[in-house]
């Protein structure tokens, strides 16, 4: 059994920062702790937009907290996002994610990612080897 903390789990290496600062996310579960997925609790900050393209994964992403939307590139369709909703990108979908108040989300991708990933200029992580 595995069992941790969100706020021990931010002091450290768990916690990665986007580099443009948009977002943060917390990695509680990653491809080593030996489960088919990751699970990550992720903040995207008030007034931001991250473009996002995940090639090679899945996701399915539960609003806990905040406002904002979600719009897929392919068609321009726009959802807004609050607490209680969930989108799921099944079809890779490459899309905005836009914060109109600081959003909480609950993450879950497959496959797991191992935590070291970082946005590729497309938007998408590199296939998990």
């Amino acid at each position: 059994m595995i069992v941790r903390n969100i706020e021990e789990a931010r002091k450290t290496d768990r916690l990665v920062t986007a580099e443009n600062g948009n977002w943060d996310s917390t990695r509680l579960v990653l491809a080593n702790d030996g489960g088919n997925f990751s699970f990550h609790i992720t903040r995207i900050f008030e007034g931001t937009e991250t473009h996002i393209h995940y090639k090679h994964h899945y996701e399915s992403v539960y609003c806990i907290e905040g406002e904002g939307e979600v719009e897929t590139l392919a068609d321009g369709k726009i959802w807004p996002i609050k607490p209680g909703d969930i989108y799921i990108l099944d079809q890779h979908d490459e899309h905005l994610l836009r914060a109109h108040k600081t959003m909480h989300l609950a993450c879950v991708f497959t496959p797991p990612i191992t935590g070291n990933e970082v946005h590729q200029e497309d938007g998408s992580y590199a296939p998990a080897e």
